[in-house]
């Protein structure tokens, strides 16, 4: 493919909402010597696929003389977890200061999708040419890293002997809270609740990001003002006080910080003004709000799973009209979902060997129904090698199996919940499950499949479900707890929403992409909801 700078779009590229911002830090080794009477001067060139089309993104300083180079120029990505972002790295020695680069050198290249990076943290691989060979000996290490200021502040407020501010009764005290803005202004940043009829307030602890309160630098002065509420907006001042973060931090909870409210008015008039009460920090703590892409950096791998349904409602997979004719493309809804999904999963796991079951079918030799068998018919060892050996086994078991019923999700939930359970033994954030089921209609047994979910809510397990062809999918609706907590048929309730619902015939005529966004946007915030929840930081996480 020719090297082309092509105008990168207007705005980011990419979708909408992004995740976050993540750092690429390249070194070069080994990489050919194109100069003669001295060593190449490399610098290397980040493309991005848009529209099929290679875009330049950025580029390195050149390393003059050097064939080991070690970048300091780092490259800032947006990264989307639901996107397949495919990357590539080009070297060239530079000989010109074109900004041509068929000017240059070529010393080769190397493709990969962010999600490779991102999921090992780092990665060497060797440099190839145009013709696909290596390019010598020349190696390309990049590395990852999340842009992001993470840390989140924890304070507990109280005040003493607050000054007394309505005529007939006690103040209603509330804090704000103020940074120093880039104009030289003070600006708000954080307002507790108001404590009604009392000098003595003991606020709720409140959680804001560091960033928020003091721009991420602990020793920067913040100020701090206490008002008397009045319901017509007529708020009346208490006093202040400016502090640092590092100031607020030397309070524990057996030695609590004390600060003195003033009023500046009253200080000028009165000779023996003290103060206007005492505000107090009982606690402050700073820890980390550990992001999806910590957790994937932290070594966490996605164990991905199918379920396909083989129920006898698809019909005749010979049959043109059956949702599991294969047509002459070489596919259909069931293999488009799991290309959809799995293309994309299938970066954040190590070894790429995915287990695919499935349900609802009679089996030789016997032809009994079975409700969690292996697709490639080897129930000791039921994994597929990366997506595609999950297709080849879908499409060589089709003439092996006869279509039955009835529609039981139940048994394949539980088989990952069982593994997703051993995980949690570890006591570590080093792996999540993903369940992706592919159905045609009704689920035959709502009760256990309620009774299922709700249990596996407690495990770091999620389910994606995909309704392929034009049946009422109102069940599933029902299991996609968005708009209300799913309980099972004892009233149990789900500890955390895990289940996805997406009908495919939403997608039919949009981008493959698109369907990967809608069916894994809630995954990320699951899967960290989960981590979270049984306090579990990233694998060698540092602390705040």
């Amino acid at each position: 493919m020719a090297y082309t700078v092509t105008p990168t779009p207007a705005g980011p590229v990419g979708s909408q909402y992004c995740v976050c911002k993540v750092e690429l830090s390249v070194c070069g080794q080994n990489l050919l010597d194109r100069d003669v009477t001295s060593k190449s001067d490399p610098f290397c060139v980040l493309f991005m696929e848009v529209n099929g089309k290679w875009v330049e993104l950025d580029r390195t300083e050149t390393a003059v003389n050097n064939l080991n180079p070690a970048f300091a120029k780092k490259f800032i990505v947006d990264y989307h977890f639901e996107e397949v972002q495919k990357l590539k790295f080009a070297l060239f020695d530079q000989d010109k200061s074109s900004m041509q680069l068929y000017e240059h050198d070529f010393l080769g290249e190397f493709s990969c999708t962010l999600g490779t990076i991102v999921s090992s943290k780092k990665i060497t691989r060797t440099l190839l040419l145009g013709n696909g060979k290596p390019a010598g000996k020349g190696m390309i290490t990049i590395a990852a890293q999340e842009l992001s200021d993470n840390r989140v502040i924890t304070l507990s407020m109280a005040g003493r002997k607050l000054d007394k501010k309505d005529l007939f009764g006690k103040s209603d005290p509330f804090l704000e809270f103020y940074k120093p803005g880039d104009d030289g202004k003070w600006m708000l940043v954080h307002r507790t609740e108001v404590i009604k009829y009392t000098l003595d307030p003991v606020w709720k602890p409140f959680t804001v990001p560091l960033v928020s309160l003091c721009d991420g630098d602990v020793e920067k002065l913040i100020k701090v003002m206490c008002y008397d509420y009045d319901s017509d907006g007529g708020h009346d001042f208490i006093g202040e006080f400016q502090t640092s973060v590092a100031r607020m931090c030397e309070a524990q909870d057996a030695f609590p910080l004390e600060l003195e409210c003033i009023n500046p008015k009253k200080q000028k008039k009165k000779k023996n003004y003290k103060n206007s009460g005492i505000i107090i920090v009982k606690s402050c703590k700073i820890t980390r709000d550990f992001s999806f892409l910590d957790y994937i950096l932290g070594g966490c791998q996605l164990m991905f799973t199918v379920g396909i349904d083989f129920t006898a409602s698809n019909g005749n997979p010979r049959d043109p009209s059956s949702l599991h004719y294969i047509n002459p493309m070489g596919t259909n809804e069931y293999l488009s979902a799991i290309w959809a999904v799995g293309q994309i999963i299938q970066d954040y796991d190590s070894d790429k060997m995915f287990p695919a079951l499935g349900f609802g079918a009679q089996l030789p030799p016997d032809w009994k129904v079975s409700h969690e068998f292996a697709i490639n018919f080897n129930p000791t060892n039921p994994f597929c090698s990366g997506v595609e050996g999950i297709v080849q086994a879908y499409s060589a078991c089709l003439p092996h199996i006869r279509f039955y019923g009835p529609t039981n999700f139940s048994p394949i939930v539980n088989h990952v919940a069982r593994f997703a359970a051993q995980a949690t033994q570890q006591e570590a954030a080093s792996q999540y499950f993903i369940l992706l089921i592919i159905t045609d209609g009704v689920i035959s047994d709502m009760d256990e499949t309620r009774h299922a979910v709700v249990q596996a809510s407690k495990l770091p397990m999620s389910i994606i479900i995909v309704g392929v062809g034009n049946a009422d999918f109102a069940a599933m609706e029902f299991l996609d707890g968005d708009s209300r907590v799913l309980r099972s048929h004892t009233g149990e309730e789900a500890v955390r929403d895990i289940v996805q619902f997406v009908p495919f015939r939403d997608f039919r005529n949009a981008p493959k992409e698109t369907l990967a966004k809608a069916v894994l946007a809630e995954l990320p915030q699951q899967v960290v909801q989960y981590f979270k929840h049984q306090n579990l930081p990233p694998i060698n996480s540092e602390p705040a």
